[in-house]
């Protein structure tokens, strides 16, 4: 049975990336929030429409949210999404 996006899973993700790639989210706000300056950031929620993050710019925190290019079915799918968004980030796609 699929995840459906409910706090836990979404609380669940957060934590991962947050604890475990947190590269990858200040990535996620520089290439896909069109963040400068980003100097770090955490991912504060995600659901099938996009991920919200906080991003900390020269020295403030700044509310981004990344919309995803179609909406998401499960959890699955969303680390699916977001290594193929690391990755053409990476690449400057």
């Amino acid at each position: 049975m699929a995840e459906v996006f409910s706090k836990k899973v979404s609380d669940r993700i957060c934590k991962h990336m947050n604890d475990d790639h947190e590269d990858a989210v200040v990535l996620y706000a520089t290439a896909y929030g069109k963040v400068d300056n980003v100097s770090a950031a955490t991912m504060d929620a995600i659901d099938a429409e996009g991920m919200d993050l906080t991003a900390q710019v020269d020295g403030q925190a700044q509310s981004v949210r990344v919309p995803f290019a179609k909406p998401l079915a499960d959890a699955k799918e969303a680390h699916d999404v977001l290594v193929d968004m690391l990755k053409s980030a990476k690449a400057g796609v």
